[in-house]
């Protein structure tokens, strides 16, 4: 079903049984960004999902997914999320948040279960890319088994 090497993230689309491909890239840390990550992978920016952990006002720890050519629209996040304010936690809380590095966040396989809001331009793509949940690997899937497996919430937020 899969080449490369499985991670949490993958094992947990073998359990639903939901098609998938694993991509390998190399990276580094100055080429962490979602279009430069796109290009490594050859998938267009519009269809990596960058995934992104904030806290909100009212909810706590929550995590979103948009596209890589476009910004999370904090606005709308926390409308969508019954939160006035939402913001992004400190790149140095997501491990113990997660389980993940920065760059390596899937939201798939995270430590503890947080409500997940993905973009709803990702309703009709198919493959979508997202972390596999550690640097320099990707997971290719389909955008409604994504949105399927991780109970996702979908809304307008990205700008």
């Amino acid at each position: 079903m899969a080449v490369g090497t499985k991670t949490t993230a993958s094992r947990i689309l073998d359990t639903h049984k939901i098609h998938y491909t694993l991509h390998d890239y190399e990276w580094n840390e100055e080429e962490m960004d979602a279009v430069t990550v796109a290009e490594k992978v050859g998938i267009l920016p519009s269809h990596l999902f960058k995934t992104l952990v904030l806290k909100g006002d009212k909810t706590g720890i929550l995590m979103a997914c948009v596209p890589g050519d476009k910004e999370l629209d904090l606005k709308s996040l926390a409308a969508v999320s019954s939160n006035k304010k939402v913001e992004m936690v400190p790149v140095k809380d997501l491990q113990a948040l997660t389980g993940y590095i920065r760059g390596g966040v899937s939201p798939l396989g995270v430590k503890k279960r947080y409500p997940l809001y993905i973009d709803d331009s990702i309703r009709d793509l198919d493959p979508v890319s997202i972390s596999a949940g550690r640097r320099g690997t990707q997971i290719f899937v389909r955008g409604a088994d994504l949105v399927l497996v991780c109970e996702a919430t979908l809304g307008p937020i990205a700008r």
